[in-house]
């Protein structure tokens, strides 16, 4: 699954995914890209087919919704670093269940809880 970790959350996280070897994590601080406005990086997004990862809801919630097409948002809410990476690999295990991970979160938002708990939801 092609997924960008938003520089809210550790780079550790896209780094652990990808030592995995089945997913193709990027995080902006190894891209020297931290600081971008959030449009710019759902553009980049859009170009490169990779979900947003972010603890960020609000504002990528409303310019992801915008799009008549996107390949997906995942909202992790803040925890701490290992459970960040656990909860991240058990809602990508969740999408897999439904199907391929990265078709299933295409318009939509994985919003996943503190306690485990997953909502998938249309988006827009």
């Amino acid at each position: 699954m092609k997924l960008f970790i938003d520089e809210c959350l550790s780079p550790q996280l896209a780094r652990r995914l990808n030592e995995e070897g089945r997913h193709d994590a990027t995080h902006p601080r190894d891209k020297g890209r931290l600081g971008e406005p959030d449009h710019v990086v759902l553009a980049r997004c859009l170009d490169e087919d990779r979900a947003i990862v972010t603890e960020n809801a609000v504002d990528f919630r409303k310019l992801v919704a915008r799009q008549e097409l996107h390949p997906g948002l995942i909202i992790l809410p803040s925890v701490s670093r290992e459970q960040s990476f656990s909860l991240l690999v058990n809602g990508i295990a969740h999408l897999a269940s439904q199907g391929g991970p990265s078709d299933v979160i295409v318009n939509h938002v994985l919003e996943i809880g503190k306690d485990g708990s997953f909502t998938l939801s249309p988006l827009p």
